[in-house]
């Protein structure tokens, strides 16, 4: 990992913790699919509940200037880091506090990103960078957030639309929180929920859990998150608006 600036211990994240896909996604399906599915479009009910994959609480929200605000590609940089994860964030009445961000080196990293989403980097016109974050509210609630910055718009409303289908996994990987955090580290079946945001170069992933990982109340747990993804998103966005 590396950053735009010399960082404190704070701004310093441990290694990424998948949550339910890939391998764990057929072990966990059992134990989330009911707490989830009142939240799901609704699917196709054949077959048994286990042999269902582990699904995403998902809020598409493509915008509608990923493909007009920034048109054409361009190698920019992305918004720097500080200024896209403040210390504290105030919105929707809650204060969630940052426990750690970094600039990655690569927007591909197999421990931070699944097959999937590295598949349609790899096939569209580049990525500027990857910025990760964890946030937590006062009751240590864990919210993590990923800031991709393309270098086409239009590769970024592809990636919002295509990613906010894609109900079966988890793209993004969750924080491992720091021992000096408080937080707990929890485990790779916790339930979450995930959102996509875009507008311009840039998309905006957000995955929210519960402090104890429960698997309930998962609209309480997204209203929790709505509010920190769509400041951050502001803020991301209208660095990306004035070029």
């Amino acid at each position: 990992m590396r950053d735009d600036h010399p960082t404190s211990d704070q701004d310093r994240l441990p290694t990424r913790v998948w949550p339910r896909n890939l391998a764990l996604a057929l072990g966990a399906a059992a134990v989330t699919f009911v707490g989830l599915r009142t939240l799901e479009p609704a699917a196709d009910t054949s077959g048994t509940t286990a042999d269902r994959p582990a699904q995403a609480v998902v809020t598409p929200k493509a915008s509608a200037s990923a493909s007009a605000s920034a048109p054409g590609v361009s190698t920019r940089p992305q918004v720097p880091l500080r200024q896209a994860f403040p210390a504290q964030v105030k919105a929707g009445g809650a204060v969630y506090t940052k426990v750690g961000a970094a600039t990655l080196s690569s927007c591909t990293l197999a421990d931070s990103v699944g097959p999937r989403l590295i598949a349609m980097i790899n096939t569209s016109h580049g990525c500027v960078g990857e910025q990760v974050a964890l946030y937590k509210d006062k009751q240590d609630d864990q919210f993590n957030l990923a800031v991709f910055t393309m270098k086409d718009p239009e590769d970024t409303l592809r990636m919002v639309n295509e990613l906010s289908m894609a109900f079966q996994d988890f793209e993004v990987g969750a924080q491992a929180p720091p021992p000096s955090s408080g937080l707990r580290t929890l485990p790779p079946d916790s339930t979450m929920v995930q959102a996509f945001t875009g507008s311009g170069r840039a998309m905006v992933v957000g995955l929210g859990q519960w402090s104890d990982g429960r698997a309930a109340d998962l609209q309480g747990l997204e209203d929790r998150l709505q509010p920190l993804q769509d400041a951050v998103g502001r803020t991301v966005f209208a660095y990306e608006s004035h070029r």
